[in-house]
C-alpha cells in the first residue's frame, strides 16, 4: 500500500511499484483524461505534474510518486471553471484530433506557473517533448501567449 495525492484528493493505492503511474491513474482511479502514447515517454501524450513539474506518467513508476502530489488534466479545471489555457485552446480552435491535447495543456500549464511571460523560445523549449501529429504548433502557441496575456490581466 502506498499514499499519493491525484488533484489534492489523497489516494491510498496497492500497485506492484514498478506499475507506470498512467495505469494507476487511468486503470485504478479511472482518470481518463491522461492518455497512452507512445509508451516510452517521447510523445508527451501521458504528461501530468508531479508538484507542479511535468513527467511522463507512462515511464513513471508510481513508486517514484509515493507521498507526492500529482495533477492530472482533470485536476487543472473543469467544464465550469476552465484553466485560462483551456479556454484559450477553445478559443484559438486549437484541438485537432485532439489525442495530445491534454498533455499539451499539462506542459503549457507548468510553463505558465513558472513564466508568466514565455518568449516564443521559451515555449519551444517547454513544448519541445510534446508531439502533435496534426500539427497544430501555431495555435497551441498562440494559445499560450492568450493565456499568458490573460493571466496577467486577471
Amino acid at each position: 500500500m502506498m499514499k499519493i495525492a491525484i488533484n489534492g484528493k489523497e489516494q491510498v493505492i496497492d500497485f506492484e511499484p514498478d506499475t507506470p503511474l498512467l495505469w494507476v491513474i487511468r486503470d485504478e482511479l479511472k482518470l481518463k483524461g491522461t492518455k497512452f502514447g507512445c509508451g516510452k515517454g517521447l510523445c508527451g501524450a501521458c504528461t501530468v505534474h508531479l508538484n507542479g513539474n511535468p513527467i511522463r506518467a507512462c515511464i513513471t513508476p508510481v513508486s517514484a510518486v509515493e507521498n507526492q502530489n500529482i495533477t492530472t488534466i482533470e485536476g487543472i479545471g473543469s467544464e465550469e471553471t476552465p484553466h485560462p489555457l483551456q479556454a484559450s485552446w477553445v478559443e484559438f480552435n486549437v484541438p485537432q484530433c485532439g489525442y495530445c491535447q491534454s498533455g499539451q495543456l499539462m506542459s503549457a500549464s507548468a510553463l505558465l506557473a513558472n513564466n508568466a511571460s514565455p518568449t516564443d523560445a521559451d515555449i519551444d523549449a517547454a513544448m519541445s517533448g510534446n508531439a502533435c501529429r496534426c500539427g497544430t504548433y501555431p495555435r497551441i502557441k498562440a494559445a499560450i501567449h492568450h493565456a499568458a496575456d490573460n493571466l496577467k490581466n486577471s
